[in-house]
């Protein structure tokens, strides 16, 4: 299967993708309203109910079965992208079921329940495991990059910016920096072990920067960065 981003020529924002099956490939897309356009035999399309489980994780009853060979675009909206990743067989990095866009055949999923002190963080309570062989795409706030992990060197990551992380890191909430910084930063996840994560660089951050700079006024903007926590509490 082959996936291409559509070009466009307009300011709107939106992103589109197409998607090539050959014969034998099979992509489950778990957001089949945001199909757009669809090229091939009718009949290589088969909706079927979710999975109750994955019902409440996506909140979406139906996900739509497109086997080759045929081609369909599907949007993404402002803001969002659209990351592919290929499996390799096992596989150890958790990732958050609602971002999933589409999963090959050959994919399979485990639930994995967090631990208390990351639930509270990520308002999640599961996450979910993708091993075999396939492709999966997941839905990302704009560029995706990854950060190696040390033994006994922690990364600083933005609770808000991981995409994925392996499941056997080592996490702890925390903040950095001198006193002044660690009251005017979010929450961070102190990362160790191995492998890599998964980070994506827009989301609230970049919210924040653009209200910034369409002005909201000097007393506003003087009260947030004076006051401990007031980039919380002045909105």
């Amino acid at each position: 299967m082959e996936i291409t981003r559509e070009q466009s020529n307009g300011s709107s924002g939106s992103q589109a993708f197409t998607f090539s099956l050959n014969k034998g490939d099979t992509a489950h897309v778990l957001h089949p309203q945001q199909v757009i356009a669809y090229r091939g035999d009718p009949g290589n399309r088969s909706d079927r109910l979710l999975e109750v489980s994955r019902m409440m994780r996506k909140r979406k009853l139906i996900r739509a079965d497109f086997t080759g060979r045929c081609t369909f675009t599907a949007s993404l909206p402002p803001g969002i992208g659209l990351q592919t990743l290929d499996l390799g067989g096992g596989g150890d990095m958790l990732y958050d079921f609602r971002q999933l866009f589409f999963y090959t055949d050959g994919v399979e999923m485990k639930s994995r329940i967090l631990k208390l002190k990351n639930m509270l963080i990520t308002q999640d309570a599961i996450k979910m495991k993708f091993s075999g062989k396939g492709q999966i795409g997941v839905m990302t706030k704009g560029t995706v990059f990854q950060l190696e992990l040390h033994e006994t060197e922690p990364v600083y990551v933005n609770a808000g910016s991981i995409l994925a992380y392996p499941e056997n890191a080592r996490l702890d909430l925390a903040v950095y920096g001198n006193h002044l910084a660690s009251q005017h930063m979010s929450y961070h996840w102190k990362m160790t072990g191995t492998g890599h994560v998964l980070v994506q660089a827009g989301g609230s951050r970049s919210q924040e920067l653009q209200q910034h700079m369409e002005d909201d006024g000097l007393v506003k903007r003087i009260l947030r960065e004076a006051i401990p926590f007031g980039n919380i509490l002045i909105k």
